[in-house]
């Protein structure tokens, strides 16, 4: 199903399939790494139906503990929902193995793929997950398209969330027959440009290989953790042992969008903030980090420039 991305996607799948199933009472489990769009529509639907939220941990180095999330799961657990990569610290979560204990425990599994897509082959049917959400602008694609994939049986059962055209199969003034999956869930014109364009951006992923970009990304992240760690002051936030080229890290006494401004005047754009991850970042005792995502493009010499360019803010800054 076509929507406007995996923030959509993710309410969609709250809204349509869930709250009509929770009762007061039932829980919704999530983990430490959540982005903000895995957590509050969840919240939201906690707000609506009387269920309980609970998170799964991890540990220093940004690991989901797998332990934790089995004891959390319950007879009350509805929604297992988890990102597959997080967007703040990189960390790879076992997708295929979390979605096989959501299923033992008789609850769904909802998988956001937002940051996974544009990194890793995926297919859906070996991960064994109920629900998957992806955006386009992740995957080199335009902004404003994303999609959700859902199990026919579970699509089948649910009613739509937003009514119009196109999701119809009649309409009378007493009674709307709905159309069936995907349809159903697609009211109203469709962002046809973006789903070319996110058809197109596929199209070059699968071109240059899925295993190629993921064997030119672990170099970059190898290459920049060893750079980072080099650099006196600098401290990683996340060092996950399978992990996205993400380099989360943080700069001793001074805060990140100080140490942002300096990098940006010195040609090198990174990203300052909490990332949309505030539980994730307060678990690591910061209000914010530095981010900079590398990506099957990048190369070296732009992670070394990152480096002499870091090493020269310490100086200035400290």
């Amino acid at each position: 199903m076509f929507v406007r991305g995996a923030t959509e996607g993710i309410n969609l799948v709250a809204q349509s399939w869930a709250r009509p199933r929770l009762e007061a009472g039932d829980e919704i489990l999530i983990t430490h790494l959540e982005h903000h769009s895995n957590i509050v529509p969840w919240q939201m639907l906690c707000s609506q139906t009387g269920a309980v939220l609970r998170v799964a941990p991890i540990d220093d180095d940004g690991v989901l503990d797998l332990g934790g999330l089995r004891a959390l799961l319950g007879d009350r657990t509805k929604i297992v929902a988890f990102t597959s990569t997080s967007n703040a610290i990189g960390t790879i979560t076992p997708v295929a193995e979390i979605c096989a204990l959501a299923r033992d425990a008789g609850a769904i599994s909802i998988v956001d793929a937002a940051q996974s897509l544009g990194h890793t082959s995926t297919n859906v049917v070996d991960l064994g997950c109920d629900f998957l959400v992806a955006s386009g602008h992740k995957m080199y694609g335009p902004s404003g398209i994303g999609f959700v994939f859902g199990r026919e049986e579970l699509l089948e059962a649910m009613e739509p969330w937003q009514g119009g055209g196109e999701m119809i199969l009649s309409v009378t003034h007493e009674k709307t027959s709905y159309n069936r999956p995907p349809f159903r869930f697609e009211a109203g014109t469709p962002n046809i440009a973006g789903a070319i364009g996110l058809g197109a951006a596929v199209t070059v992923l699968e071109g240059i290989g899925m295993d190629a970009i993921e064997a030119a990304e672990s170099a970059l992240l190898s290459h920049g953790r060893t750079m980072l760690e080099a650099i006196d002051g600098i401290r990683l936030v996340g060092t996950a042992p399978r992990c996205a080229p993400i380099l989360c890290f943080s700069v001793e006494g001074v805060h990140p969008h100080d140490v942002g401004t300096v990098l940006d005047h010195l040609g090198i754009a990174i990203r300052t903030g909490h990332h949309c991850a505030e539980p994730l970042m307060q678990r690591f005792d910061a209000t914010a980090t530095c981010r900079a995502s590398m990506a099957f493009y990048n190369q070296v010499e732009e992670l070394d420039r990152l480096g002499d360019a870091l090493g020269d803010a310490v100086g200035m800054l400290a």
